[in-house]
């Protein structure tokens, strides 16, 4: 460890929520663990007038992306593409081209009359994301892509193939508001928000990879494959660009031509804990899984490690969390970076299964994730002796616990990594 970091190491003594049955020797060892602290490494966290860290939950005023066909529902894109002076049955042809074939090429679209047709794609279907470069995985399984949108922000989405599905993670913002000092998309602050198109065409954009074979790995079946899960834990906090996000998720669940025809179930929002947008979302009767990034489950550090918990504590967004299952029967995921000596005492595994088991039984679902590295970091993740005690505290509370598989991290593609750096 970096020899700068150790005024940052305390020794905590804690002894709460032990197991009866340890030792004195493993007592002892657990309480004189360090303690490290958060802070920014290679980077200045923004503060406020306060001291605290800077939260950005509205987007600075920025001039918007064209008006694309995805950004309307269904019922309103006869009325977009007759503003062209075009009959209004021909958005249900763009929409079957480019839902359904993830085409924006006007070359593909013969069955539209060939004058006029060029400037009728440009106007319902403008480009929104130009392809910066495009990293693989050795063994092709999986891909990270960096976007520039109209205005220059670079975004990026990362596309993995799993034995039974392809899952893309996704962006919903340019950079990030939340400022946790641990990942690198909050680094660089908040740009803006994406548009719903720009979301939806993260997906186009990738069944559009598949469908030319540039998707490594061992394909399942014979029929054609497109990507069948997603994940919104690319770049930016999904819930703070709340309304677009939603259009987005209704856009993906739509059947086929009219959206992409996904299941909802099929579809992952994550959050830092906006407590008021996760109790929205649980009104919204769309049955998508909602993954809280807790990563402590102690005010004392989520303070500092998660900031938005100044605004809502660890309890108010385990209870919005449970709500959540509540109303729509999804069990939530709870994210939980380990990192060492920082949040992966055992003490802290067991305070986590006691709060989540004070709220009922069978409604959630622990993922552990080995933290991911970042530049100029010199947090690192847990040993594999602490990780598996921390696991096996949760399974022991009757907590279902997997340990994240982190695709992605030769390429800066995992939970955490991603900076969008051309």
């Amino acid at each position: 460890m970096h020899a700068g970091s150790l005024s940052r190491y305390r020794y905590r003594r804690k002894g709460c929520f032990r197991d009866p049955h340890d030792s004195f020797e493993d007592t002892v060892a657990e309480n004189i663990r360090p303690q490290v602290r958060p802070a920014a490494e290679g980077w200045e966290q923004a503060k406020d007038e306060t001291g605290r860290p800077r939260l950005q939950f509205a987007e600075p005023r920025r001039t918007q992306p064209p008006k694309h066909l995805a950004d309307f529902a269904a019922a309103a894109r006869g009325e977009f593409v007759a503003q062209h002076g075009v009959p209004a049955f021909r958005a249900k042809q763009l929409s079957t081209h480019y839902f359904s074939h993830f085409t924006s090429d006007p070359a593909d679209m013969t069955d539209l009359p060939a004058q006029g047709r060029d400037e009728l794609v440009a106007h319902a279907l403008p480009p929104l994301l130009t392809e910066v470069k495009r990293l693989h995985t050795d063994n092709g399984d999986t891909i990270k892509f960096l976007w520039r949108l109209f205005d220059g922000a670079l975004v990026e989405s990362v596309l993995m193939r799993y034995p039974g599905r392809i899952t893309l993670c996704v962006s919903s913002q340019a950079g990030c508001g939340m400022n946790c000092p641990f990942c690198a998309t909050g680094q660089a602050g908040l740009t803006r928000n994406m548009s719903s198109a720009e979301i939806i065409d993260q997906i186009v954009r990738a069944n559009q990879a598949i469908a030319r074979g540039e998707l490594g790995g061992k394909k399942v079946g014979n029929s054609p494959e497109r990507v069948s899960n997603i994940v919104f834990m690319g770049m930016g906090e999904p819930l703070a660009n709340y309304n677009r996000l939603m259009h987005a998720v209704r856009t993906m669940v739509a059947p086929a031509p009219m959206g992409l025809g996904m299941s909802a179930r099929n579809i992952t929002v994550s959050t830092v804990g906006l407590v008021p947008a996760m109790q929205k979302l649980a009104a919204e009767e769309i049955p998508v899984t909602l993954a809280l990034s807790l990563h402590a489950p102690d005010d004392g550090l989520r303070d500092e490690l998660i900031p938005v918990n100044s605004r809502w504590k660890v309890d108010e967004a385990l209870d919005a969390a449970k709500a959540y299952f509540d109303a729509t029967g999804r069990r939530v995921s709870i994210e939980y970076a380990l990192i060492k000596d920082m949040n992966d005492h055992a003490w802290r595994a067991d305070l986590l299964g006691k709060k989540l088991n004070d709220r009922g039984r069978g409604w959630v679902h622990v993922n552990p994730i080995p933290l991911n590295p970042t530049p100029g970091s010199i947090w690192t993740a847990s040993t594999g002796p602490v990780t598996r005690e921390f696991i096996d505290r949760l399974e022991s509370a009757g907590i279902p616990t997997t340990l994240r598989d982190t695709r992605g991290k030769e390429i800066d593609g995992a939970c955490g990594q991603l900076a969008a750096a051309d």
